[in-house]
């Protein structure tokens, strides 16, 4: 009586186990057990990589039962390895990732290419691909299958000559070294093409290409201009040695780099004014009026309050000059980048005929040949004009003091500076006077 009573509980227990091996059997059959690497497989076994959209890539698809570290590469019929991924962490999960036939950089023996290789394709042939995984307890699982490459585009995008027309530059807007032209040349379109200076914590300072007749990222010589950001009035990077990177991508994905070397020196922004003090004229006159043939004198104080030196040129303060006489007839002709102070006056053929170098050479530091107001310092300017006729159209005249950055600007608080009426006294026609002439201090150039 109680064996008939128990056989159907028998009869659920077996059922039971049945259902526990069947779907215990299914998942090492669907899963393959404990392995670490599952499911892999790879979609087209033959591409070609040329970027004309026909069969350029193929995907790799693989799953982790746990974290691991995975490598994969490709062995060609000599043995020789690329890598396509290299132990890169992976957590638990499925993956799927397009292989388009560019592997990290390699180069070929006795090959004559400038530069560092960074992703390259690989050439036609058969290879042996490889997915290696490795868990943290050290255990590895390998699988292997075969892909095809053909009709690969390898002609790689090199920045062949890659070349500077100066490695020390000084950003300063002082009309000398203030820019670097680079160029090199590309033999084949690409994708993306950048040029840009490394700074020491890894960010990137980019560099504009210049508009010429090639195309950007087309084939031929490409060129890239820098000032350091001088020109948009940002402070460009501190003084040293910096690298300069070019780097191009083609269509296919081939990547390649090369750098050289550049020095800023002196960079920065240059600022300068004319001083006003806290009480009286910016601008000291000798006179409010003065006689044909006499002289009027002034007096201003200019200070550069930037951080870069800013140069100047003369003609030397206590130069005076004949009404009828600009900077040009003394022979000190517009420098573009220098500084100097001026003189101008109302109906004035030339823009501030009157200049003058800010300051003595005793008082300005010599750089390269040139005479500059170094950071913090100040000049006092003074000059004089003979009035050897009335000069402009109106009497009194008024005169005013600038400071000019020949070629660049005149900021807006350097221009027409405490404006004077000067009162020129005119005898009557038959006492009008003439000046003893004399002679024009002519710039003596070597």
């Amino acid at each position: 009586m109680s064996s008939k009573r128990t056989s159907p509980l028998l009869i659920i227990l077996i059922a039971a186990a049945l259902v526990l091996a069947a779907v215990w059997l299914g998942n090492r059959l669907l899963n393959g057990g404990d392995s670490l690497l599952r499911n892999v497989t790879i979609g087209e076994t033959v591409i070609t990589p040329n970027a004309d959209g026909d069969s350029d890539a193929t995907p790799i698809r693989y799953e982790l039962s746990r974290n691991a570290t995975v490598t994969i590469y490709f062995e060609d019929a000599a043995g020789d390895r690329f890598f396509f991924r290299q132990a890169k962490a992976r957590g638990a999960g499925e993956y799927e990732v397009l292989f388009s036939g560019v592997v990290d950089g390699y180069r070929l023996a006795d090959e004559p290419i400038d530069g560092e290789i960074l992703a390259r394709l690989l050439g036609d042939g058969d290879y042996t691909w490889t997915i290696e995984a490795t868990d943290f307890d050290g255990v590895t699982e390998t699988q292997q299958g075969t892909l095809t490459i053909a009709a690969a585009d390898t002609q790689l995008p090199e920045l062949r000559n890659f070349t500077l027309d100066r490695h020390t530059f000084t950003p300063n807007r002082d009309g000398i070294d203030d820019r670097v032209l680079m160029q090199f040349y590309l033999p084949k379109e690409v994708a993306s093409l950048r040029v840009f200076l490394q700074l020491p914590d890894g960010r990137e300072v980019p560099i504009a290409e210049q508009e010429r007749d090639v195309e950007p990222n087309m084939p031929g010589r490409h060129y890239f201009d820098y000032e350091g950001g001088v020109d948009n009035g940002e402070t460009p990077p501190a003084d040293g040695t910096y690298t300069v990177v070019a780097e191009a991508q083609d269509l296919e994905g081939q990547r390649l780099r090369v750098t050289t070397e550049l020095t800023i020196q002196y960079g920065g922004v240059p600022r300068a004014d004319i001083l006003a003090p806290p009480t009286g004229n910016t601008v000291q006159w000798s006179a409010s009026a003065v006689a044909l043939c006499d002289t009027i004198y002034f007096t201003m104080t200019v200070r550069n309050y930037g951080n870069t030196p800013i140069r100047t040129t003369g003609p030397e303060p206590g130069t005076v000059y004949d009404s009828t006489w600009n900077y040009n007839t003394l022979g000190w002709h517009t420098e573009s980048g220098a500084w100097r102070a001026a003189i101008g006056f109302e109906n004035e053929l030339t823009n501030y005929p009157f200049r003058w170098a800010l300051g003595n050479p005793e008082e300005l530091e010599l750089i390269d040949g040139r005479y500059y107001l170094m950071p913090g310092d100040r000049a006092v300017i003074t000059g004089g004009i003979r009035v050897t006729d009335v000069f402009g159209d109106r009497n009194p005249q008024p005169l005013w003091a600038g400071l000019i950055h020949e070629d660049v600007e005149i900021t807006e608080f350097n221009n027409r500076v405490d404006t004077r009426d000067i009162l020129v006294d005119i005898p009557d026609p038959a006492n009008m006077p003439t000046c003893e002439p004399r002679e024009i201090p002519v710039r003596a150039l070597p």
